[in-house]
């Protein structure tokens, strides 16, 4: 038989498909037997001698139902070659599900042939499965050629519709038409939507809030879509509504299909279908007179629509009653409400009252259809209240012009002020000076006339560009009093009153001209200006006759002249004086006669001063010049001199002996003793070399000029002093002189300048305690050795001594 073509194996699929639906749909068991699948093998040869040609078999695909119940393994189908009659067959299956992931869903009776499943199979995991047959003898030689296995699960309804989203928001104008698309929602089946057990089917379960009516939308079956079916959505009255979507498969069939539900939220959004309207149609305020940024009436209104939205904002707009702009109407952003401002002041005397027409409107349009109320237009008194104003100026700057150098008590002008309070009882204006730099003008308490106090002068310093500026005050007496300033501007026309001044004062020129050598420019200065200052005039005066012979000008431009010495005429180096006569070109002329004092002095090639030459003409002649030298000497002479005594002097105190110099003695100071030290006890120093020893027979045994008495004495120390035999010495200083002697010639002696301590007593000092010299002495000691010790321990002894007083 010929191959089959491919549409053959379709048919079959979808005949066995219908099938399956048939039984579901009439719940009758599968009447056929598990089909037997025969291989198409070399058939034996024929009693007459004919061979059977090879042929391939297209199998008709599997289908096993999801979920089964079993039990199982559950036979599917039955596999056999033609052969097996002959021959031993091993059969067996390979692919996804037999021995490829998921493994052993699927598994074969290797002699009998019988497929079967092994367990529930899941559409929604896997809908089909491509096995293929084999056929083998024991020695394991393909008998047959492989057959390809298809096995279909076949869906069954397992699966509720599953929503995207637990809520949906959607949202729609009020006012919107029927039919006005809203939202969408949508639900997933996972079963074969290819079979009504993956077909959904959408319906509204509930709305609420009901207002209008209860069905204000509704849904598309199979799309979703959320569309409205009433007119009648406000949002001033329901702002929102909430609706309960259900979807349900099996093609919406409530009796077997699986259902599930969703929240659809639905606001209704805002138009501008209310128009703002006045609470009044009439308002009042009042605004005092000049007075500017202050809210004089407030205007309320009412609007439905959202608030602070674009259909809720207010704008207001004066549409009458203000030609010259003196008012605008502001919104405040919180209330909606019109504060009505004064921009531009308003004057009493002009207007008394102002009637507003004022109309309010949204920010966004009305919509299509709403009609703008009567109540968006209402009228706003605004009454202006008069106050006092101050005075003022009508001319303010006011300018004039005069000559400078006119005299105190000229009149200049009249300089007064208007009160714009005319409706009012008349009032009094009254004048004073507020900044008068230089003092020069008064002014009338009464009139305001403006008088000079001194003479204007242009070249003072508080005039700037000519003008001199001074500042006053016009008060009235209303209640409360009010001023008001006015300034007056003079312009000073300039008169020839300053004489010119030459500059410069000084300058220097070389004591020889050459015509190549240029003289001194000079100039002048005038505090006036043109045409009272230059051109200038220079000229040398004819007295005295020599500073015409020996100096020369020549006029270089208009204010610019060239003094110099005269051709071949030499004069001494030195500073000479030259008068210079000024003249400017006012009418009549000022003139000034000036001294410029010039320089003359020596000059080299190139026409400057020489050092010497500069020196020269400062007017030292050479006599000077030698004095000042030599004085220079002297001096160097007489610092070299104290150096060197100094350093003689130092070498000389190097040289002296230890006794202190009477220049360096200190005993006149003041000297600080109340810093005591440690006490002898923390002290680690012998002062034992400073006492008087006991014995000096080690000392007498020591040749002359050898003998030391500060050696501390080798024999034991007794409470108190004892006396020496030898005699002591009749003076301290005489025993320091000594004992000073006898160290600087004993070879075992340390330097004089070593490190000595004076300041150690010792915890058992043998010089005893100065307490012990009291009067309360009983008696028992004997101070007489004290008259033996100098002059100095005269007076002692004699207190504690029983001697006379001198």
């Amino acid at each position: 038989m010929p191959p089959s073509e491919p549409t053959a194996a379709t048919d079959a699929l979808m005949t066995v498909a219908f099938l399956l639906k048939l039984r579901r749909e009439l719940k009758e068991p599968f009447p056929a037997p598990p089909p037997v699948i025969l291989f198409s093998g070399s058939g034996r040869n024929s009693s007459k001698g004919l061979r059977r040609q090879k042929r391939d078999w297209v199998i008709p695909p599997i289908n096993v139902a999801e979920n089964s119940r079993g039990p199982f393994p559950q036979m599917l189908v039955s596999i056999r070659s033609d052969q097996d009659q002959d021959i031993s067959i091993r059969y067996s299956i390979t692919g996804v599900g037999a021995d490829q992931p998921p493994n052993e869903v699927f598994n074969i009776d290797p002699v009998l042939g019988k497929m079967f499943v092994t367990k529930p199979l899941d559409r929604e995991h896997r809908s089909s499965y491509h096995l293929r047959a084999h056929a083998v003898d024991m020695n394991g030689n393909q008998v047959e050629n492989p057959i390809d296995l298809y096995i279909f699960v076949i869906d069954m309804n397992d699966n509720r519709p599953e929503f995207k989203n637990q809520v949906y928001n959607g949202s729609v104008d009020e006012g919107s038409k029927p039919g006005t698309y809203v939202m969408h929602v949508s639900a997933f089946d996972a079963d074969d939507n290819t079979t009504a057990n993956g077909m959904v089917r959408y319906r509204i379960l509930s709305q609420m809030p009901h207002s209008p009516i209860p069905n204000m939308f509704t849904i598309n079956s199979e799309t979703g879509d959320i569309v409205t079916v009433a007119p009648g959505l406000d949002r001033e009255k329901v702002s929102q509504y909430t609706i309960i979507v259900q979807a349900t498969d099996m093609e919406g069939n409530l009796n077997f299909g699986l259902s599930n539900t969703a929240t659809a939220i639905i606001t209704v959004t805002d138009i501008n279908d209310n128009p703002p309207m006045l609470t009044s149609r009439t308002f009042s305020g009042e605004v005092p007179e000049n007075k500017v940024d202050i809210v004089v009436a407030n205007l309320t209104v009412i609007d439905a629509d959202q608030p602070h939205s674009p259909n809720w904002n207010a704008i207001y707009r004066i549409i009458s009653g203000d030609p010259s702009g003196h008012f605008t109407i502001r919104t405040d952003p919180v209330s909606n409400d019109g504060m009505v401002t004064v921009v531009k002041p308003v004057d009493y005397e002009m207007n008394r009252a102002f009637m507003l027409t004022v109309v309010v409107s949204n920010q966004a349009h009305l919509a299509s259809g709403i009609q703008s109320s009567l109540q968006s237009t209402a009228g706003v008194t605004i009454s202006v209240q008069d106050v006092n104003e101050a005075p003022y100026f009508p001319t303010n700057p006011k300018h004039i012009r005069f000559e400078e150098g006119i005299p105190a008590g000229t009149t200049l002008t009249t300089f007064s002020a208007s009160d714009p309070d005319r409706l009012q009882m008349q009032q009094t204006i009254r004048y004073s000076k507020l900044n008068d730099p230089a003092d020069w003008l008064s002014i009338n308490r009464t009139n305001g006339q403006i008088i000079t106090t001194a003479i204007l002068d242009r070249e003072s310093v508080y005039v700037k560009n000519n003008i001199y500026e001074a500042t006053f005050l016009a008060t009235d007496n209303g209640s409360p009093v009010a001023s008001g300033t006015g300034t007056l501007q003079i312009y000073l026309i300039d008169i020839n009153d300053n004489s010119p001044a030459l500059i410069p004062k000084e300058s220097q020129i070389c004591e020889r001209m050459s015509k190549n050598v240029n003289g001194v420019n000079i100039t002048a200065a005038d505090d006036d200006t043109d045409p009272n200052a230059g051109p200038f005039v220079f000229e040398l005066p004819k007295i005295p006759a020599s500073i015409r012979r020996n100096w020369t000008i020549s006029r270089i431009s208009g204010d610019y002249a060239r003094l110099g010495l005269r051709y071949q005429v030499y004069l001494e180096p030195g500073v000479y004086e030259v008068p210079v006569i000024v003249l400017d070109s006012g009418n009549p002329p000022l003139s000034n006669r000036s001294i410029i004092k010039v320089k003359v002095c020596p000059c080299d090639e190139h026409g400057d001063c020489t050092t010497l030459g500069a020196v020269a003409a400062a007017g030292l002649g050479t006599g000077a010049i030698i004095s000042i030298l030599i004085c220079i000497i002297i001096l160097l002479s007489m610092v070299l001199l104290f150096v060197v005594w100094i350093k003689r002097r130092e070498k000389e105190r190097q040289t002296k002996q230890l006794l202190i110099d009477p220049e360096d003695d200190v005993r006149d100071n003041i000297l600080k003793y109340d810093e005591e030290g440690g006490g002898e006890e923390d002290q680690d120093y012998d002062l034992s070399q400073l006492q008087q020893p006991d014995s000096l027979e080690h000392i007498i045994s020591k040749p002359p000029g050898v003998r030391r008495v500060d050696e501390r004495p080798i024999i034991p120390e007794s409470q108190y002093p004892i006396r020496p035999v030898v005699p002591h010495p009749g003076d301290i200083g005489d025993f320091i002189h000594e004992g000073l002697r006898a160290a600087d010639n004993d070879p075992t002696a340390p330097p004089y300048d070593s490190l000595l301590v004076f300041d150690y007593e010792g915890s058992g000092s043998t010089a005893g305690s100065v307490s012990s010299l009291n009067s309360s002495s009983t008696g028992d000691q004997d101070y007489d050795y004290l008259n033996d010790w100098g002059p100095r321990f005269k007076k002692l002894a004699d207190m504690y001594g029983g001697g006379v007083e001198d």
